[in-house]
């Protein structure tokens, strides 16, 4: 009862994994004991799935395929070769762009003359100079210039249609761009190799599930399809919990699934049955107490409680939400909080599954027995939380409160966007800015001149302007803004206003421009695109547009007027860039606010107003209307989301994958059981980890006479190890395409080329930053010391294995820092390399050493190779002893005399076992014998 709930799920599993070797009867009570064990004791986990994305995907299952071809030459069989545990491989990263079509206005031309909208769908290159004419090759109805008159972007509003994708010529729906299909086309020539053995794999492994392209993002399939909250394998029920190989695999912890991102290595040790270890984490209890602002958006929650966590130290550490508070959150707002982990550092954010998460359930798809089943059977086992105030807490390691109550809106201006004012400071701090001196925030007005009015005919009707005027108000959802929570607050409030009698004044050039016709889609189908037109929010395209000033003209009487009376007007949007003129050279103020703020004030027309106390205006009945009367609730918005948006998603997304695509299901692939390797194919080669695999581990050979591959310093990052990006034209891996005859262009990525071991190993240790001591300078480069010569790493690791000379790597403090990458130990394992000595290592990596079967060897506190007077040039003995032990230490012999001890980095019994048998790869295969 007081564990904390992600420790909870860690101890189910430990209890049902338990077979006295992966995991002991001591490792279920050291987590059930984990208030005093904490920090302490490594543990091992058995995660329920795991998920895999291409680039990380294919080097995976290549293992497994040269795994079956390893089995049956050592006389097994190969069928039994497969995942043990489920895994879902999502082709999501093989997409390029190599044609565009951009909905976009010229260059910024603030206040300037007439602009025309720029088209574009060809390879990229330099913007054409003139549009060229809707062509009508994606089925649009909209006027083409040399068709039907009126069907242009003025009907739009009055014939929008519930599809996600329209025509930026007309806005008009369309069946599918055509730049989609062309893109798409050549995804398929590029990658055809890669996706026939995804296909293939697909058919002859079992426990794979093959996730084809054109279908979605990893983290967006894992949340919105893969999830199960709860399994049910042949009427066993157990936790849901996964790991996986994108950085976003935290989303799922917002839904109460356990969940977060490890390397390749380790991902393949889970998809062959093995636990992770990790040391018993602390688990910081974030409470979130009080009632959220009625003006505060999903956004301005999401970053608050982001801040508070950056500034509370929980990196490295579990996060667990609790509080009343929590129930005030959508799934929409906890999973973004759960993806944000990389910005406070945390290995996960763990919301339990409640009241609110079943019901997202119940709109994501889930039928009612299903929902049924989950409830009971997480509230049987404790993991289900309850909303009540009185239901008993855990225990925590630490505690950070946030108060909702604390979290208000805030606007950004009115010159730089890191200028924050809060909304209900808003008046006063503009009243600053007119006093102080010309500067990054003031405009220094004469106090006589403050309260200027300046009329102004338009129309014909008069209107009057005075500093703080609205004159620009643009609903934009791109980045910071593609929350539908934010962009649906806009609309249910245009909708208030509209049936409220509230109108925004004609001068003010209102837009809307939604990042994508999803957002359209939304919009239209929860039925408030109609009251955004209705306040002149109408869409204008699919592109950057205001915040790159794109505006067009205002018109010309407003500009003379706020040029004549020296006004500073106002122009307010939900973007990201607000410097001073950049929308307009006659609008010197801008402020930066999310949509729902964008309409009030372009309803209000000036940020000169307290929305506490000042109305935005007078209603049909002529009574007062202030901003709280017409803002939307928090609970209208999840309604809406969830009716709405969610729904939606989830049925798109659920008709993809039973549909699959047309391009996928036509694609040919073999399906022996063996893969048909083409010895010709330069994106999937058998690699070599298995080439010297017997059915009994040999002892650990002494290392003997080696020399050092390479002499590192301080913080080498697996990008400086691991091949990542395009391949350089002058590298190895360059070398090596071109002597198969492909020409540059034709060398594509490194990552889509991670099914290769020859193109990967080249690639190892290729970035120009490398700093090598033996250089002196960045460079991939190293000394082949039995000749002298300076060579590339790769020709230098060559060279000494045709000579038989094992190689090692010095290097200084937190070596293998950055993110987890597999290759960044297969790579120096296929170099030769047979340790690494470092003053210490960064955890994850270190782990991935030994797991492809290369010793972690660390010097003692407070010595490095300048201590011991080591210059690298040395050759290096050291011996392994049969009774080899954790953190055991070893003597090491150098060609000069000197001898030293180091401590052997292995934590546990089982990583030796696994150094012992070659690695997990190896491991695992003598299993399947």
């Amino acid at each position: 009862d007081t564990l904390p709930y992600s420790i909870r799920v860690l101890f189910e599993s430990s209890v049902r994994h338990c077979d006295g070797f992966l995991v002991k009867e001591t490792d279920a009570m050291n987590i059930l004991d984990w208030k005093t064990k904490q920090n302490h004791v490594e543990v091992p986990f058995c995660p329920a799935r795991v998920v895999l994305q291409d680039f990380t995907g294919i080097p995976a299952m290549v293992d497994f395929a040269a795994m079956r071809e390893a089995v049956r030459s050592a006389g097994g069989d190969p069928l039994k070769v497969n995942p043990a545990c489920p895994t879902d491989l999502t082709v999501d990263h093989s997409l390029q762009i190599d044609f565009s079509k951009c909905a976009i206005q010229n260059a910024p031309n603030p206040g300037g003359g007439e602009q025309k909208p720029l088209a574009r769908l060809s390879p990229l290159k330099p913007p054409l100079r003139k549009p060229p004419p809707c062509r009508g090759q994606s089925g649009c109805r909209g006027s083409c210039g040399a068709g039907e008159a009126g069907r242009g972007a003025g009907a739009f509003s009055a014939q929008i249609e519930n599809t996600p994708i329209l025509c930026p010529f007309h806005l008009q729906p369309v069946p599918e761009p055509e730049t989609v299909l062309k893109n798409q086309e050549m995804e398929f020539g590029r990658n055809r190799e890669r996706l026939q053995f995804f296909k293939w794999s697909s058919k002859v492994f079992e426990n794979i599930s093959i996730i084809p392209p054109e279908t979605g993002m990893a983290h967006q399939v894992n949340l919105e399809y893969l999830s199960r909250v709860v399994f049910d394998m042949k009427d066993f029920l157990h936790p849901d919990s996964v790991v996986g190989t994108d950085s976003h695999t935290t989303m799922v912890n917002g839904l109460g699934i356990l969940g977060w991102g490890v390397g390749g290595i380790e991902t393949e040790a889970v998809m062959l049955g093995m636990p992770l270890t990790l040391t018993l984490p602390e688990v910081v209890g974030c409470e979130l107490t009080g009632t959220v602002s009625p003006f505060a958006t999903s956004i301005d929650i999401v970053l608050s409680i982001t801040k508070h966590l950056r500034q509370a130290d929980v990196a490295g550490k579990f996060v667990e939400f609790f509080g009343n508070g929590v129930s005030q959150l959508s799934v929409a707002d906890r999973t973004t909080i759960a993806n944000m982990c990389p910005e406070y550092g945390a290995i996960l954010s763990f919301f339990p599954v409640d009241n609110v998460t079943l019901k997202h359930l119940k709109h994501a798809g889930f039928d009612n027995a299903k929902l049924e089943v989950t409830e009971a059977y997480l509230k049987a086992v404790k993991l289900f939380r309850n909303d009540e105030s009185s239901s008993r807490e855990p225990e925590y390691s630490q505690v950070v409160q946030v108060s909702l109550s604390s979290i208000v809106p805030y606007v950004s201006g009115p010159k730089r966007s890191q200028d924050r004012v809060a909304v209900s400071n808003m008046k006063s701090d503009f009243q600053a800015c007119l006093n102080e001196k010309s500067g990054v925030k003031g405009f220094q007005i004469a106090a006589e001149k403050q309260n200027d009015i300046v009329p102004v005919q338009y129309e014909g009707s008069e209107y009057k302007l005075s500093h703080g005027c609205v004159v620009i108000a643009a609903v934009i959802s791109c980045t910071n803004n593609c929350n539908p929570s934010v962009m649906l607050a806009a609309g249910l409030l245009a909708k208030k206003a509209v049936e409220a009698g509230l109108a925004v004044k004609p001068y003010i050039r209102t837009s809307l421009s939604p990042g994508s016709g999803m957002v359209t889609h939304y919009l239209s189908s929860s039925g408030v695109l109609p009251y955004l037109s209705k306040l002149g929010f109408e869409v204008v395209g699919y592109g950057c547009s205001t915040c790159v000033g794109n505006t067009a003209p205002l018109p010309e009487a407003i500009r003379n007027a706020i040029k004549q009376g020296e006004i500073i007007a106002c122009g307010v949007l939900s973007g990201t860039k607000n410097f001073e003129g950049r929308l307009c050279d006659c609008v010197r103020a801008n402020y930066l606010a999310s949509p729902p703020l964008v309409v009030a004030y372009a309803i209000a027309g000036t940020v000169r107003i307290d929305f506490d106390s000042e109305p935005l205006g007078t209603g049909f009945d002529g009574k007062s209307i202030y901003l709280r009367d017409i803002w939307p609730t928090r609970q209208e918005l999840h309604t809406v989301e969830e009716e709405c948006v969610i729904s939606s998603m989830f049925r798109e997304l659920k008709e993809k994958m039973e549909k699959g695509n047309k391009r996928w299901n036509l694609l040919e692939a073999p399906e022996s059981t063996l893969f048909p390797w083409d010895l010709k194919s330069t994106y999937i080669r058998c690699p070599s980890f298995f080439d010297k695999l017997a059915k009994e581990a040999v002892p650990p050979q002494a290392i003997e006479n080696a020399h050092v591959l390479l002499f590192l310093g301080d913080s080498v990052t697996t990008d400086h190890i691991s091949p990542a990006g395009s391949i350089a034209r002058s590298s190895a891996a360059a070398k090596y395409l071109t002597s198969k005859g492909l020409t540059p262009r034709e060398f594509n990525s490194y990552g889509a080329r991670r099914g290769n071991d020859a193109v990967m190993t080249r690639g190892t240790f290729a970035n120009i930053k490398l700093l090598n001591k033996f250089i002196g300078k960045p460079a991939p480069k190293t000394v082949h010391f039995p000749t002298g010569q300076t060579l590339d790493v790769f020709e230098a690791a060559e060279l000494y294995q045709k000579e038989g000379i094992p190689v090692i790597i010095l290097a200084g403090k937190k070596y293998g820092l950055g993110s987890s990458r597999d290759w960044a130990a297969k790579g120096p394992f296929l170099l030769g390399v047979k340790a690494v000595l470092a003053e210490s290592y960064e955890k994850v990596h270190r782990s991935q050493l030994i797991g492809i079967g290369i010793a972690p060897l660390q010097f003692r506190p407070g010595e490095n190779p300048s201590t011991l007077g080591l210059t690298g040039r040395e050759q290096f003995s050291i011996l392994f002893p049969p009774d080899l032990s954790p953190r055991m230490t070893l003597d090491i012999k150098t060609s000069t005399g000197k001898v030293f001890s180091v401590i052997a980095l292995f934590e546990n019994n089982m990583e030796i076992t696994l150094y012992k048998n070659g690695g997990s790869l190896n491991f695992v295969a003598r299993r399947f014998l």
